[in-house]
């Protein structure tokens, strides 16, 4: 079992940007693969972007180019660094840990995911 807990949103202007911290205890971050997702008022939570134990990634057409996922191992952290922000990316972002496995590329599905953060709040005013 994993406990997550996310911090570093906030409110920025379009086109800023702002890095996501999800620290990992209980088990190591490379156990798991682990997914970054948001949920925006009135809307579906989608997934943004995960990567597996083999460092494989997986980016939601809207964030490619724009958002980056990254793990420290040693300090069993996950990020997401969000440039060119845009007001559309505002939502509630959490990230999740599950331990399956994927063949090509770790699920954005968020049924694909057990363990649950709280969620950071990210704003975005145009």
């Amino acid at each position: 079992q994993v406990q997550l807990v996310e911090s570093g949103g906030g409110s920025v202007q379009s086109g800023g940007s702002l890095r996501l911290s999800c620290a990992a205890a209980g088990n190591t971050v490379t156990s798991y693969s682990i997914g970054w997702f948001r949920q925006a008022p009135g809307k579906e939570r989608e997934g943004v972007t995960s990567i597996d134990s083999l460092d494989r990634t997986n980016y939601a057409d809207s964030v490619k180019g724009r958002f980056t996922i990254s793990r420290d191992n040693a300090k069993n952290t996950l990020y997401l660094q969000m440039n060119s922000l845009k007001p559309e990316d505002t939502a509630m972002y959490y990230c999740a840990a599950t331990n399956g496995r994927w063949t090509l590329r770790p699920s954005l599905s968020k049924e694909s995911y057990t363990y649950w953060g709280q969620g950071t709040q990210v704003t975005v005013s145009s």
